[in-house]
């Protein structure tokens, strides 16, 4: 399960979106996770399964390794579509117990809340695996600077995000190193019920505290060494800037757009 988890990971390449500008790729991933959410009829919806695709295509990160990130969250997908194909108020009835019912339009429902969340992983992978945590920090921070008048940390903020999803995998790799270890002296995380296998999971917890405290602990100490001092006086070695890249990402996205509007409160 721990080997599935994307979010985090950057996969080099040379794709269109590998070689967009980080805010370009930001305020889209946002702007299509919005319009998922106000799809509400079959043209919005097979419009998002397409532009989702064609990012997916246009990335150039293996299919495969992105539909991973979802299989974390089959348990999350099961839970939520049991109570919308259960709860979900429908005329059409397929079957009942008692006071339990399974409607035509509950299973609709379920399928489009799974196909919701299931879409919103991916669109947040092909972010992540087409743009460095550096690039993400640079982005996001120009993105905020406007707050600095309000005296709101931006840069700190931007900073904190970078580490955090750039520690995403690395915590990943300690954690299941640290169950392989446990396992092999004889420890079991896959028989029993949940509490057990909960208890089962703290002889893995404190080792990986430990060890994520001391990473941030030589993670302060580096930064400290190179005279890190926020963003007073920082410069970059890449320069943010957009190019003809960008602005075909955004008229291609602008007309998808306006097609998805006329879709949703039109058609």
């Amino acid at each position: 399960m721990l080997k599935n988890i994307t979010m985090g990971q950057f996969i080099p390449g040379k794709s269109i979106l590998h070689r967009a500008d980080p805010r370009t790729k930001m305020i889209w991933t946002i702007l299509l996770m919005v319009m998922l959410f106000m799809a509400n009829n079959i043209y919005g919806y097979i419009m998002m399964l397409a532009i989702t695709g064609i990012m997916l295509a246009v990335s150039e990160v293996p299919v495969g390794f992105t539909l991973k990130g979802i299989r974390p969250l089959l348990l999350i997908l099961i839970i939520t579509s049991a109570i919308n194909i259960f709860a979900y108020p429908g005329a059409t009835v397929l079957l009942s117990w008692g006071t339990l019912k399974i409607t035509l339009e509950g299973i609709l429902q379920a399928i489009i809340i799974a196909g919701r969340l299931c879409l919103m992983v991916i669109l947040g992978s092909v972010l992540t695996l087409t743009t460095t945590p550096i690039a993400l920090t640079d982005g996001l921070e120009t993105m905020l600077k406007p707050l600095k008048k309000w005296k709101i940390p931006v840069h700190e903020m931007a900073m904190m995000m970078s580490i955090a999803l750039r520690f995403i995998p690395t915590l990943l790799e300690e954690t299941d190193r640290i169950m392989k270890a446990q396992a092999s002296r004889g420890a079991d995380f896959d028989t029993g019920n949940i509490l057990e296998k909960a208890k089962s999971f703290i002889p893995v917890l404190i080792p990986l505290f430990v060890s994520a405290f001391k990473r941030a602990e030589e993670l302060a100490t580096a930064m400290e060494s190179r005279c890190y001092r926020g963003d007073i006086g920082r410069t970059r070695m890449k320069q943010l800037g957009y190019t003809k890249v960008d602005r075909n990402i955004h008229l291609s996205l602008l007309l998808f757009l306006v097609l998805f509007i006329f879709s949703t409160f039109v058609l």
